[in-house]
C-alpha cells in the first residue's frame, strides 16, 4: 500500500492541511466505514472509478450515487462510506475555515453535505480527475491539484481577521477559549461574529468547538487513555461523564467503548460489522 502526504507552500498552506494519496489500499474484512467528523473540508477524487456512494446511516442497502470527483462539507454528523472507494483516492484536507476562497458560495452551504465538484466548477472538475489520472507520479498530481486551487481562488487567499483570530484562540493547546471570551476580545457584536464564522467555516462557533473537542477526545482514545472515562471528560471540558458520552454519541452514533473495541490505524475510520 502506499500513502504519501503533501503540505503546499504558502500561500495555499494557510489554508490547506495536507494533498494525500492512496494506493492498493488492502483489502478489508468489512465493506463499510463509519467516517467521524471533524469540522473540516475535503475534496476527494476516486482515481480507480469515477464514482462514490454514501449510504444512509440506519440503513446500508440505500445509498446516493455522486461522481468520483466530490467536495465533502463540514460535517457534525459521520457518513458512512464503502471501503471499495479507497482502491486509489486522492483528496484535498482543508484546515478549518480553509476552503472558502475556492468557491462561490458560503461554507454553510456544504454543511453536512456532499457535493459533486463539477456542481461547483463546472467542467474544470472533470478536466481536472483526467489530468490526474495522466500523471503516472504522485508529485505530479499533488502538483496539478495546487495549480488548480490557485487558479480557481475565486476570494483573496485571507481569512477575515476575527475568523482567524477565533480559530487561533479556540485551538489553544494549553487552553481554548470559550465563544463568548473570543467574541468579547475581538471587539464585535455575537450575531456579526457568528454570521463571519458560519460563511468561512461552515459551522457556528460554539458547534466547531463542540467539534473540536470530540476529535480531543479522538486522540486520546488513539494514545490508548480509554481507561478513565472520568478523567477524559474532566480533560476535554465536559461537565461530567454523561455529558461527555452523550456527545460522543450525538457526533459518532456509537459510544466510546465501541469506539474503542473498533478503532484502526486511521482516527476517524471506524469499521461498521455486519
Amino acid at each position: 500500500m502506499l500513502f504519501l502526504h503533501h503540505i503546499p507552500q504558502p500561500p495555499l498552506a494557510q489554508f490547506v492541511e495536507m494533498f494525500w494519496y492512496y494506493d492498493g489500499f488492502p483489502q478489508r474484512d468489512h465493506t463499510h466505514e463509519r467516517l467521524m467528523p471533524d469540522g473540516s473540508v475535503e475534496l476527494v477524487i476516486n482515481l480507480k472509478k469515477d464514482a462514490a456512494r454514501i449510504y444512509d446511516r440506519d440503513d446500508l442497502s440505500k445509498y446516493d450515487e455522486l461522481p468520483g470527483t466530490l467536495i465533502c462539507g463540514p460535517h457534525s454528523n459521520f457518513f458512512v462510506i464503502d471501503t471499495a472507494q479507497q482502491a486509489c483516492v486522492l483528496g484535498i484536507h482543508f484546515k478549518p475555515g480553509g476552503s472558502f476562497p475556492f468557491f462561490k458560495f458560503p461554507a454553510d452551504e456544504l454543511y453536512n453535505r456532499h457535493v459533486a465538484l463539477e456542481d461547483l466548477w463546472g467542467p474544470e472538475a472533470r478536466f481536472l480527475r483526467e489530468r490526474l489520472l495522466a500523471a503516472a507520479a504522485p508529485h505530479e498530481k499533488f502538483r496539478i491539484l495546487e495549480e488548480s486551487l490557485l487558479v480557481r481562488a475565486f476570494k483573496p487567499l485571507e481569512r477575515h481577521p476575527a475568523v482567524g483570530f477565533a480559530l487561533s484562540m479556540f485551538g489553544s493547546v494549553n487552553r481554548p477559549r470559550s465563544v463568548a471570551e473570543v467574541s468579547d476580545r475581538i471587539g464585535m457584536s455575537s450575531r456579526r461574529f457568528i454570521q463571519i464564522f458560519r460563511d468561512q467555516v461552515g459551522l457556528t462557533p460554539k458547534l466547531f468547538c463542540r467539534v473540536q473537542r470530540f476529535q480531543q477526545v479522538l486522540k486520546m482514545l488513539q494514545a490508548g487513555r480509554e481507561n478513565n472515562w472520568v478523567d477524559i471528560a474532566a480533560t476535554c471540558g465536559y461537565y461530567d461523564q454523561a455529558h461527555f458520552i452523550h456527545d460522543f454519541k450525538a457526533f459518532s452514533g456509537i459510544n466510546p467503548t465501541t469506539y474503542t473495541a473498533s478503532k484502526t490505524e486511521h482516527l476517524n475510520h471506524v469499521p461498521i460489522s455486519k
